[in-house]
């Protein structure tokens, strides 16, 4: 069982009491009258689910009854953060590659993990994001 600390309320509570929402961090078109079928479907229906680190929206349902965001490794089930509406992560994929990078996995870009990967690839992965 999980217990997740409510930034909200400040104290930890059991899985039970929370409701997972979503991916986190998804911007809403600007102009949703101007996109086309294709754009809108796409923000409506897809979404990230990474191997890794991924930031998701959670509600505290039996509690406070607010929104907030949860920093978590879909791998190990570890909540890695939790953190308001309104605010940026502080933990991310490059988090991950320091923290597992003695157990042999590590992060490439965008959260994705490769076991065994080497130094030299890991890093020919972030340049080629830059």
């Amino acid at each position: 069982m999980f217990h997740i600390y409510c930034p909200y309320c400040e104290e930890l509570r059991e899985e039970e009491e929370f409701h997972p929402k979503g991916e986190a961090h998804i911007a809403r078109p600007e102009e949703p009258d101007a996109c086309s079928d294709e754009e809108w479907g796409d923000y409506l229906f897809f979404r990230d689910n990474p191997r890794g680190i991924h930031h998701e929206m959670w509600l505290h349902a039996v509690g406070c009854r607010k929104f907030f965001n949860i920093t978590r490794n879909t791998v190990s089930y570890e909540i890695l953060e939790t953190y308001k509406m309104g605010e940026q992560p502080t933990v991310g994929a490059e988090h991950l590659a320091r923290e597992e990078k003695n157990d042999s996995v590590q992060v490439a870009g965008g959260g994705q993990q490769t076991v065994g990967a080497s130094d030299a690839a890991l890093a020919s992965v972030k340049g080629a994001q830059a």
